[in-house]
């Protein structure tokens, strides 16, 4: 069985790595450790399909060093061991570990000592945010490397080749200028994909002449590049959030599409329930309140059909009047709280001590209860709602509020209790 278009076209050596300049161009540091014969363990990190393994083996051939790869998501104790036994023998191995991130405590205790005493140089791959996802002891014994999505126009550069390519199609077909943009456009960066959709069209295509229409026939979609478990998929989530705080709905169905792929309704509630609360808030409770409801709506009927309630739900928030004066609230509460803690009013206490009758809160006074004071003496005056005034439903909350802060509260219970009494 003959090998893959996108496994042919794989580069052996950095000077045939397409993109990434900043890693493996003239004066570049890949580059430089080639050129000092000065390996360095690294972590390159990056969406799927960017060339992160390929660039390791490229940089060991360059090197002429020998190297195994291990993969952290299905190797196990067996094959670390293997590989550390044969580092041992031949003094030294370049270890290229996909998918880093999964490494386990285990194996990741397996290799700290020998990366230390540069018996093993590693170059780990992922997908993920190596801040986030990589533990600090591998983190501090590499320098961490971003290999970046390819542009459209290095995409074509690649396709290109792999058509004149021996070891690709060997100038064997023609494509149409127009195909070749649009599988360089729906790569999301990821050569691979590309090369795969490149390979299904020879197959398809009658003449050996690949054309528009070859790529319908092949039923090629848009890379969405991530899953639920990567960073570009938070990274969606984050843009879906960030376009409904801007008041953008073009920018939210966008992210939203991408989302649909997922087909995680879960996440989707749960970050479109804090977004409502957290951006919209009091300027817009009942907007808050259908949210919960589509989502609840689009749980029960599931996709594809799910996108129409939770469509209807972003578009809502996206255009309601923003106010994030509750989390400013509740956060500027517990930074103070965090400074010192208070103890609560001996007054206000479930069963105050030593007080009596008349200066104990009155249950059954609640023309009183807005003129006492709730907070620790120490915080009295203390502020920590500011209302945002970009709604009328706030407006009128706000308004309520200078009434209240205008005639003031008081920890004085019994005198307060002897005014009203009057």
């Amino acid at each position: 069985m003959s090998s893959t278009l996108a496994n042919r076209m794989r580069p052996k050596n950095l000077n045939e790595i397409i993109g990434q300049k900043h890693l493996v161009g003239s004066n570049a540091i890949l580059t430089k450790f080639v050129e000092k014969k000065h390996p360095f363990s690294i972590i390159l990190y990056g969406s799927p399909g960017c060339g992160k393994t390929t660039i390791a083996i490229a940089l060991a051939n360059d090197l002429d060093i020998p190297y195994r790869i291990f993969n952290a998501s299905t190797g196990n104790k067996k094959e670390m061991d293997a590989i550390i036994e044969e580092a041992k023998l031949s003094n030294g191995l370049f270890v290229i570990i996909d998918e880093v991130h999964r490494l386990n405590k285990a194996r990741q205790d397996d290799l700290l000592s020998h990366m230390e005493s540069g018996l093993l140089i590693v170059a780990g791959c992922t997908t993920a945010n190596p801040y986030h996802s990589i533990n600090p002891a591998i983190r501090s014994r590499c320098h961490i490397l971003e290999v970046k999505p390819l542009t459209t126009n290095e995409i074509i550069d690649g396709l290109s080749k792999a058509l004149t390519s021996p070891a690709g199609l060997d100038n064997k077909y023609k494509i149409d200028k127009d195909a070749l943009q649009s599988i360089a456009k729906i790569c999301s960066g990821d050569i691979r994909y590309g090369y795969n959709c490149l390979e299904i069209c020879t197959i398809v295509c009658e003449n050996n002449h690949i054309t528009q229409n070859d790529l319908k026939t092949a039923a090629i979609k848009t890379n969405v590049v991530y899953d639920k478990d990567e960073d570009n998929y938070y990274d969606t989530l984050s843009g879906l959030q960030k376009s409904i705080r801007g008041s953008d709905p073009n920018g939210a169905m966008y992210y939203f599409a991408k989302l649909i792929e997922a087909n995680d309704i879960e996440s989707l509630e749960r970050r479109l329930i804090t977004t409502a609360y957290e951006d919209i808030g009091l300027a817009n409770p009942n907007a808050c309140m259908r949210t919960v409801i589509a989502l609840q709506a689009a749980k029960t009927i599931g996709f594809p059909e799910a996108r129409i309630p939770i469509a209807s739900a972003i578009i809502d928030l996206c255009l309601s009047p923003k106010s994030k004066s509750s989390e400013n609230a509740i956060n500027a509460a517990i930074t103070s709280l965090n400074e010192r803690s208070l103890k609560t009013p001996s007054y206000l206490r479930f069963t105050p001590i030593g007080l009596q009758d008349d200066e104990k809160y009155d249950y059954n006074r609640p023309e009183l209860w807005e003129y006492i004071q709730y907070l620790p003496k120490e915080l009295e005056n203390t502020q920590f709602y500011i209302p945002w005034m970009t709604s009328n439903y706030e407006r009128a909350l706000a308004e309520n509020y200078r009434r209240i802060l205008k005639h003031g509260r008081t920890s004085n219970i019994k005198k307060l209790n002897q005014k009203n009494s009057r």
